[in-house]
């Protein structure tokens, strides 16, 4: 079914009891968001928040809270629309496989979007900034926020609508210096599009007018997220996943999508720039504050029956842990065409996203010689300078040659095979003094720090093991090995100390050297190495958002050669929380207490698990 509106996705969840209606009147600053955490937690329903405090628009989250659910929102469009993706990034598809996509070029044409020339439901009425459901997730967070925006723009003096950026950046709605009413921040990061457009328009006189859309068919916050083909508009791959043609009309000189619950429009002010932020971001901590964009307000309008769609992020995995789910699903089949020789990709949810990714490749070049990494480093170099994968910091590759069906996503699998086969000696590559993802404070400045690629490609050299040397003494202030896995070993450590950084960690190194460590080749030291060894996912978590490759990597034995660092002993990382690091994120005491009453026998929201 096509879903003319955010009510009616919400009225058919609610039909099939796939979401309850909360009518306690709950406070949109800690409050909705902690039950939202618990309610995702436990793999429960949708949730409608009738009763806003301080606004009188009724507010939605956890949709995609389940990836069943996610599936069954987008169940009567999602194989169309993979098709055209496909056929989009590879027209030859359809020569090889006529069948398959006979219907897929209808698809596309029958979802251009369209103007509305008689009704525009979201023009329904006017109302303010401070009357919007004011959702603030975290304690320390600067204000309230958007957080399933999608925002237009097009580029200096255009009107064709095909030429349109739709992008989901940080919108923030109150706090720090932002007139109250009259300005919001805009949140973008590199790899973006709309940096395109805002460079574009400080060469022109032009005002650089965007419009900000809440809710409307779940499809469109999707598209506003989603990496597509180039020369695929996300307003077309909206009306795909909709099943419903993108609605859009003009007013003022601005663009409103017809269907959405709200459409904040404004103009970017574009030589100045105010205090962003703190944030609780999707890496588990918070986006520290920023200077950033500024849009000036014009109006805010609303539809009839307006829901304001909004989620939570925090450590992942989290609602929108979905949306990496459904894409891969779209796009898993275009994984060998965007990155030649690549089998398959996996951003690490559990660890961010961009700190971990792991890669499948293949080896071709030299198959009558003794196997080594060659033409997977030409493969991680591709996925390094492409898009949203160019930000992992962390990228891990094996060749599967050695393994014809190892699979990414089997996460404690494909370190076993790596740890197994990978030469410290030589296959680890340093990219230093470059770009990481704008969020990761773990690095030696904002949106600076380093990469580092393992590359693994061979026969086996060592089986893994999870024993310690049963005489093992380690440095004052070390202690408590545990194993993640067999091969993987996580030692508690001292406080950092920024006056000597890392000394401590080659004190560790050295006293190691001393013992045997054929088969635990990976140690990573942390300030709660119980923690660190609770489940893989803290593991994922801890021990590659907490390091910079080019200062956290140590190694028992290391040495250089020709520039070329590497070690012949186990390789640690060291995952201790920096002092210049930003902070976890830790919902408040108080809400938290209150919150447990009304989940609680007897409470308001007993039940509803």
């Amino acid at each position: 079914m096509s879903y003319k509106s955010l009510r009616a996705c919400v009225n058919d969840l609610e039909k099939h009891g796939r979401l309850v209606r909360i009518k306690t009147e709950l406070d949109p600053n800690l409050e909705i968001a902690e039950v939202h955490r618990r309610v995702y937690d436990a793999g429960g329903p949708a949730l409608l928040f009738e009763n806003v405090k301080g606004s009188p628009f009724p507010a939605a989250s956890n949709l995609y809270g389940t990836a069943e659910r996610t599936d069954f929102i987008f169940r009567k469009t999602i194989d169309k629309v993979q098709k055209v993706i496909e056929l989009k990034a590879d027209p030859m598809n359809f020569l090889k496989q006529p069948m398959r996509y006979l219907g897929a070029p209808l698809t596309a044409l029958s979802a251009l979007p369209m103007r509305s020339r008689f009704s525009t439901p979201v023009a329904y009425g006017e109302t303010t900034i401070d009357q919007l459901p004011q959702i603030k997730s975290w304690p320390d967070d600067g204000g309230a926020f958007v957080t399933l925006p999608q925002v237009f723009t097009l580029p200096p003096y255009s009107k064709q609508i095909m030429q349109s950026n739709l992008g989901m950046y940080r919108i923030q709605l109150s706090g720090n210096d932002y007139i109250p009413n009259e300005e919001v921040g805009m949140h973008y990061q590199i790899h973006r599009g709309i940096g395109v457009h805002h460079t574009a328009y400080n060469e022109t006189t032009e005002p650089f007018r965007a419009s900000v859309f809440v809710g409307g068919p779940p499809s469109h916050a999707f598209a506003a997220i989603m990496p597509l083909p180039e020369g695929l508009s996300e307003l077309t791959f909206a009306g795909m996943l909709g099943g419903r043609r993108f609605r859009y009309a003009t007013k003022n000189n601005f663009y409103l999508s017809s269907d959405a619950d709200f459409v904040i429009t404004g103009i970017i002010k574009k030589k100045e720039k105010k205090r962003e932020g703190p944030f609780g971001d999707h890496l588990g901590y918070y986006s520290l504050a920023h200077d950033f964009p500024v849009m000036e307000v014009e109006k805010v309008y609303y539809r009839k029956d307006a829901i304001w769609h909004f989620t939570v992020v925090g450590r992942p995995p989290q609602e929108d842990s979905s949306f990496g789910y459904l894409i891969h699903k779209m796009v898993k089949l275009l994984t060998p065409q965007e990155f030649p020789g690549i089998k398959e990709i996996n951003a690490v949810d559990a660890a961010g996203v961009h700190p971990l990714l792991l890669a499948i490749g293949s080896e071709r070049y030299m198959p009558f010689r003794e196997p080594k990494p060659e033409e997977i480093l030409t493969q991680a170099n591709r996925i390094l300078g492409t898009g949203q994968t160019s930000l992992a910091k962390f990228l891990i590759i094996a060749a599967s040659n050695d393994h014809p069906d190892l699979n990414t996503h089997d996460i404690s699998a494909f370190f076993t095979h790596v740890l197994e086969r990978v030469d410290w000696r030589r296959d680890l590559h340093f990219y230093t003094q470059t770009t990481i993802d704008t969020l990761d404070y773990s690095g030696s400045g904002w949106n600076a720090g380093s990469k580092l690629v393992i590359a693994c490609h061979g026969p086996k050299l060592r089986a893994l093991g999870a024993e310690l040397p049963t005489d093992l003494q380690l440095p004052a202030g070390f202690s408590t090995p545990k194993f993640v896995q067999a091969g993987i070993l996580a030692i508690q450590g001292p406080t950092f100390d920024p006056a000597a950084p890392g000394e401590d960690i080659k004190a560790l190194a050295n006293q190691l050297a001393t013992y045997n460590w054929d088969n635990i080749p990976l140690i990573v030291v942390g300030d709660d190495s119980p923690f660190l060894t609770e489940t893989l996912n803290n593991f994922l978590w801890a021990g590659f958002t907490r390091a910079n490759p080019s200062h956290d990597i140590y190694g028992v034995n290391s040495s250089i050669q020709h520039k070329h660092w590497g070690c012949t002993g186990p390789l640690i990382i060291d995952a201790r929380i920096k002092p210049h690091h930003a902070p976890p994120l830790i919902g408040d005491p108080t809400v938290m207490k209150k919150v447990d009453q009304l989940f609680a026998k007897g409470g308001d929201l007993h039940g509803i698990l």
